[in-house]
């Protein structure tokens, strides 16, 4: 306060009280004010930063608050909301916002047949391989696009499907559902949600679906809100990773490699899930 600052620099010629009254402030917040200049750094406060700063890059520089709360917790710490977001700003740590993303990769404009949607926006699966939900979106890697293309399971929100080409053709989808089926096996009747785009209606995907037993659902048209989770995920992950464009192709697969496999599924925090990760929730439910 500048007021106390300039008390400071007169006390010695002039009276405390007589300046308190000029300033129209107290003496006893004057005194408050020497105290705390005195006072040294807070070791707690201290500890707490550097713990703050580990746990912020062990989760991909990308928590927030109440995610760092949490992986406070998690490790028996417990401090306020309030002292976790002084530390915080101290630390010059703060949480990513969410970008917005103007990205179109449904082509459906074809001939082919549109699946009746069976979702219906039940985004609850009682138990693993239900359902999965799928979508694909673009990243761009250096001069070039790259199309991504994942398989999440509304049990856990588990990725357990994903695959990356510099092309939306139909193996951009089946690569990924060939994904899924060898980390999962196969269950006859698991509904497949995804939007109504050419690769996922094709004949030669529809094949594949009808091989495995799997039941084709697709979302209304021009509805996004009906395959929310999927599309969900990959806002997520374009805020996380910063990435409105990746240095190069190798830098893009990388990155989305650690993401979805050594990050997003074993140890990112999901709301949905009780703050726990796709992992840990998988491990606690099934048996």
């Amino acid at each position: 306060m500048k007021r106390f600052e300039i008390m400071k620099i007169l006390k010695d010629t002039f009276s405390v009280m007589r300046m308190a009254r000029l300033l129209e402030v107290s003496r006893s917040g004057f005194y408050s004010h020497l105290k705390s200049e005195n006072k040294g750094p807070d070791p707690v406060e201290s500890w707490l930063i550097i713990e703050l700063k580990r746990l912020y890059d062990l989760h991909e520089r990308c928590y927030g608050l109440r995610r760092l709360w949490d992986a406070l917790k998690d490790e028996g710490y417990a401090f306020s909301r309030l002292t976790v977001a002084r530390a915080m700003k101290k630390a010059g740590i703060s949480g990513k916002k969410r970008k917005k993303f103007r990205v179109c990769t449904t082509d459906s404009n074809h001939s082919f047949p549109i699946s009746p949607n069976l979702l219906k926006r039940n985004f609850h699966a009682a138990a693993p391989n239900k359902v999965w939900v799928s979508d694909i979106t673009q990243v761009r890697a250096g001069s070039r696009w790259l199309y991504l293309c994942t398989i999440e399971d509304l049990f856990s929100r588990r990725i357990v499907g994903w695959s990356m080409k510099a092309h939306m053709e139909t193996s951009l989808v089946t690569n990924a559902l060939e994904m899924a089926t060898l980390q999962r096996g196969i269950h006859a009747g698991l509904i497949f949600h995804s939007d109504r785009g050419s690769q996922y209606a094709s004949h030669e995907f529809r094949q594949v679906l009808g091989r495995y037993g799997f039941l084709s659902s697709m979302s209304r048209r021009g509805n996004c809100w009906d395959n929310a989770c999927a599309e969900s995920f990959f806002a997520s992950m374009k805020k996380e990773l910063n990435c409105r464009s990746f240095g190069s192709v190798k830098d893009a697969r990388n990155r989305i490699f650690n993401y979805i496999e050594l990050f997003y599924n074993r140890r990112r925090k999901h709301s949905y899930l009780g703050n726990i990760s796709p992992e840990q929730f998988e491990m606690q439910r099934v048996a």
